[in-house]
């Protein structure tokens, strides 16, 4: 934790410095020389990477307090009987888990495929046992972070229907002994349903029956970054076909709150129109999403009082913020272009991520035997959709 606060303490000092360089060699007419130029971009660069850094050593650090909890806990109450009821069963039992990873490697047995009919699939795979289920889902929260501010559900079959009010009833005033008139509120409904999402991983048969190798810990992995990256990207721009739909798609997207007035830059007046075009209550868990180069773009603009907008965290566990709430960015968001949604900002927890439950692995024999590998086919089915686009709001550049 000190090596994240010597860091944070280290990035602040280096943006105070660009800071006041910037404002040092700024000519009469606001700009710089290209030498400073370069300079300047270079005291920039030192602070992104520091960011990256931080992020990283936070990211380790949550995992290390993971690991480090305890795997039981005392017993401070009499057993009830000898035998217990506390035995797992089904994909939760060692049986099942051990049984799994001895198919995956080849190991064929029986008893092996005895205890594997728990989790069959009809497509010929197997479900993942349920701890091994969990690791997934945590590393995909950590290569995707969509699935950090979402809501994130998990169904078992068929679509889910999310009530949703579309208009609310008011109140009246009305005359004594008058009657009152009736105003209900009216209900609309968002179907969230499930989206097959698939990858296949190649592993050498000799690595394979290295008892040294974690194929658990490899494909869990690889597992995550690759889903990860192709989730978080629907979740952005998905247009709802053969996948979810995105935050930024044009039919179920968010709502557009600023135009820019210009198709290459962003003013300091806009990010405020943003911000106040989303209502108050929404304000209060809204984050700022967009993509590094949007950031870079935005760090030189100051408020009326000559303060920075942007705002680097100096204390662990904190991120940096504008107009004092947080920032996140991702490769996915749009980089500054004529017509591009450039920033959303709003309260995530509307758009709802539903994973179907039981993820499938299926191993691949004869696909790649002549080059000496053995296949794993990984599937999941996942939907997500905003279920109330007034929740985030979009800055969009000018179109040309």
């Amino acid at each position: 934790m000190s090596k994240i606060l010597e860091l944070r303490e280290k990035r602040a000092k280096v943006w105070e410095a660009a800071k006041a360089f910037l404002d040092s060699k700024r000519g009469n007419d606001g700009l710089l020389s290209p030498e400073d130029t370069a300079t300047y971009e270079k005291m920039e660069a030192d602070v992104i990477a520091l960011g990256k850094e931080i992020e990283r050593l936070e990211r380790q650090a949550a995992i290390d307090l993971e690991l480090s909890k305890p795997l039981n806990i005392p017993i401070t109450d009499k057993p009830t009987s000898i035998s217990g009821n506390n035995e797992k069963t089904g994909r939760a039992s060692d049986e099942y888990r051990q049984s799994f990873w001895n198919m995956m490697r080849g190991r064929r047995k029986y008893d092996v495929h005895n205890a594997l009919q728990i989790g069959e699939d009809t497509e010929g795979g197997y479900l993942v046992p349920d701890d091994f289920e969990r690791t997934l889902v945590e590393a995909l929260e950590e290569e995707n972070i969509f699935r950090q501010i979402a809501n994130v559900i998990t169904t078992s079959s068929g679509d889910k229907k999310i009530p949703v009010v579309a208009s609310k009833g008011t109140a009246s005033w009305v005359d004594e002994e008058g009657q009152i008139p009736e105003s209900d509120d009216s209900f609309a409904q968002v179907s969230i349903g499930a989206y097959k999402l698939a990858t296949m991983i190649k592993v050498s048969e000799e690595l394979l029956n290295d008892s040294v190798f974690n194929l658990e810990q490899y494909i869990a992995k690889e597992f995550a970054r690759r889903i990860g990256a192709k989730e978080e990207e629907a979740f952005f721009i998905g247009d709802g076909s053969g996948k979810p739909t995105g935050i930024l798609a044009d039919n179920g997207g968010g709502e557009i709150g600023v135009t820019a007035a210009s198709a290459t830059a962003i003013t300091l007046d806009e990010i405020m129109d943003l911000f106040y075009s989303l209502k108050s209550p929404y304000r209060r868990n809204a984050v700022f999403i967009m993509n590094d180069s949007t950031i870079k773009a935005i760090r030189k603009l100051k408020d009326n009082n000559g303060q920075y907008l942007w705002q680097p965290s100096v204390t662990a566990g904190t991120p940096d913020t504008i107009l004092n709430r947080p920032v996140k960015t991702s490769a996915f968001m749009p980089a500054i272009a004529a017509g591009a949604k450039t920033i959303v900002f709003g309260d995530f927890s509307y758009y709802w991520v539903a994973d179907r439950q039981g993820r499938v692995f299926k191993r691949l024999n004869e696909l790649y035997a002549a080059t000496g590998q053995v296949g794993f086919m990984a599937t999941q089915r996942v939907d997500g959709k905003l279920v109330l686009a007034e929740a985030v709001k979009i800055l969009q550049q000018k179109s040309t």
